[in-house]
């Protein structure tokens, strides 16, 4: 297996870097100044005077074309240059022959203006391979030397001076390239460094943006800094935008967001979930300061979806459930059984007193609500499989309330059926379930709604039904206007033997969640305005249905 190749990679030709314009850009500057420079010199006589000059026209002429070309240079756009090495050899040339010209018009190397090409040209060479930094330095050679054999002051000193100064142009050529050749490795170490940083930039991005858990950052001022796919599509897709008002998207996580910063434990988690904007799922945030333990400033945001994890729980509380019925039979029931009966015959004895007759009475309530709660539990544990079916909603809502009404003796206004549909529409309404279990579900619901909630106040319990605006899937409501629940007690009425009435058995809403869950629907409560409680059951996607 060949090792790992280490090695910085090697700068193109041909490549335009940003070290190589920004070595363009200085030496840009630097002819402007010496073409300026030199214009100045040509157009003041007392400077004209200080200078052996050939021609001061032939000066003024070369430096106002220098000064032009520098100028052109300078704004002549980056596309234009295939490479680096053209690029590089053009400024070189230019240089060279433009200076070769105006060192002819102040009287060649002696003035003392020939060492003007040291910068342009060692700047070339540095950016050019070693065969064109010896290349470019040539020409710059060969330029000194042909503006002094033109000259017609030209001496020997002279000439031993362009050869000395042609010289310190190799040798600067030649101790550019280290420095040269360190740029380069110092350029693409910085250019693979950035390219990390954007790969990793773009990973971390791709996984927060399809992580499956729902994320969202909030700034200071209460508005969304980032948010991922899932945290979208629970909130709303629409209205959860980087940017916007967390109180517009979402006001009830608003207000947990309040609370939790206003809490001294950072792990502190809120008493109760929120609804996602699909009205089908209940959502418990998770809250943790960025950048430190300041809660003002930027704020990460975990959504859980409690149904994952209530599934995981639920399947315990199940198996442990299961076991405790497998036995529950022979070992309560039956002896329960004949305490009721050994009660019933005591009642009937004459002799009793009314203290006495009060006791039997207690063992005998006591006596049939054990035997709910154990006919409950078995009729769970006994439950089979889901056989959903394909059911028109509200043919199947009306023949429940005829049975409903009828079998608690109640008049028709005490349970109503509200479409939150237009009535044609209303009646092609599909749902798929198992109608069984469905009636099971419906039937706990409405009884708890006229046993605990309508109880108290006369109005009727209502059964809305419709499409939810942000998915479209179907649901069901029941509906009443009694005390409410708790906001503590929320959740804790969805798990097995939790109950605040004497007679209930704490299994009811428990077996309807669970119903619902095995048909693929959720079952929901939140409080009614105005007071009172609804239960809503949001069936499975019409989208997910099996053909």
């Amino acid at each position: 297996m060949a090792a790992p190749d280490n090695t910085l990679p090697r700068q193109p030709d041909q490549a335009l870097t940003d070290l190589a314009w920004r070595v363009i850009g200085l030496i840009n500057i630097y002819r402007l100044l010496v073409a300026a420079a030199f214009v100045a010199l040509g157009s003041l006589p007392v400077l004209r005077s200080s200078f052996n000059m050939t021609s001061g026209n032939l000066l003024l002429l070369s430096a106002g074309s220098y000064l032009t070309g520098a100028l052109a240079l300078l704004t002549l756009p980056q596309r234009v240059w295939p490479g680096l090495r053209s690029l590089a050899i053009t400024h070189a040339s230019i240089d060279s022959l433009a200076l070769g010209i105006l060192l002819f018009a102040v009287g060649g190397v002696g003035s003392g203006f020939g060492i003007l090409l040291v910068l342009p040209i060692g700047a070339m060479a540095m950016l050019a391979e070693n065969r064109d930094a010896y290349f470019m330095t040539s020409l710059a050679t060969i330029a000194l030397l042909v503006q002094q054999s033109l000259g017609a002051n030209t001496n020997g000193a002279d000439y031993l001076l362009t050869g000395i100064l042609g010289v310190v142009l190799f040798l600067v050529a030649a101790a550019v390239r280290p420095i040269a050749t360190r740029l380069r490795e110092s350029e693409a170490l910085v250019r693979r460094q950035e390219i990390d940083l954007a790969n990793l930039a773009q990973l971390s991005q791709y996984i927060v943006t399809h992580l499956r858990e729902s994320m969202l950052v909030i700034d200071k001022n209460d508005r969304i800094r980032l948010i991922n796919d899932a945290a979208a599509k629970v909130l709303g897709e629409t209205a959860a935008l980087p940017g916007a008002r967390l109180l517009d998207v979402a006001p009830r996580l608003t207000a947990l967001l309040g609370q939790w910063r206003s809490t001294s434990a950072l792990n502190a988690m809120p008493d109760s979930p929120l609804t996602a904007a699909d009205g089908a799922r209940l959502l418990q945030p998770h809250f943790a300061p960025l950048g430190g333990d300041d809660r003002r400033d930027l704020v990460l945001i975990f959504l859980e979806d409690t149904a994952l994890l209530a599934e995981r729980v639920q399947q315990s509380k199940l198996a442990a459930l299961g076991r405790l019925s497998a036995s529950i039979a022979h070992e309560i029931r039956n002896p329960i059984g004949a305490m009721s009966h050994a009660g019933q015959l005591l009642a009937e004895s004459p002799s009793l007193s009314p203290i006495e007759r009060r006791l039997t009475g207690i063992i005998h309530a006591n006596g049939e609500r054990v035997s709910r709660l154990i006919g409950s539990m078995l009729e769970f544990s006994r439950r089979g499989s889901s056989k959903p079916e394909r059911l028109l909603l509200s043919q199947w809502l009306t023949s429940f309330r005829q049975e409903f009404l009828a079998t608690h003796e109640l008049a028709a206004g005490r349970l109503l059926i509200l479409p939150a549909l237009q009535p044609d529409v209303a009646a092609e309404l599909e749902v798929r379930t198992d109608p069984t279990q469905l009636h099971q579900v419906v039937w706990n619901l409405c009884h708890n709604a006229i046993t605990h909630g309508a109880s108290s106040s006369p109005s009727a319990v209502e059964l809305r039904f419709g499409r939810l605006g942000s998915n479209d899937r179907p649901y069901l409501e029941v509906a009443d206007r009694g005390p409410g629940i708790d906001v503590p007690d929320v959740e804790r009425v969805f798990e097995p033997f939790y109950s605040k009435s004497d007679k209930g058995t704490g299994l009811g809403l428990f077996l309807a969640r669970e119903l619902a869950q095995t048909n693929g629907a959720t079952l929901l409560y939140e409080p009614r305005n105005g007071g009172g409680s609804v239960f809503r059951l949001v069936f499975s996607d019409p989208v997910r249905w099996v053909q």
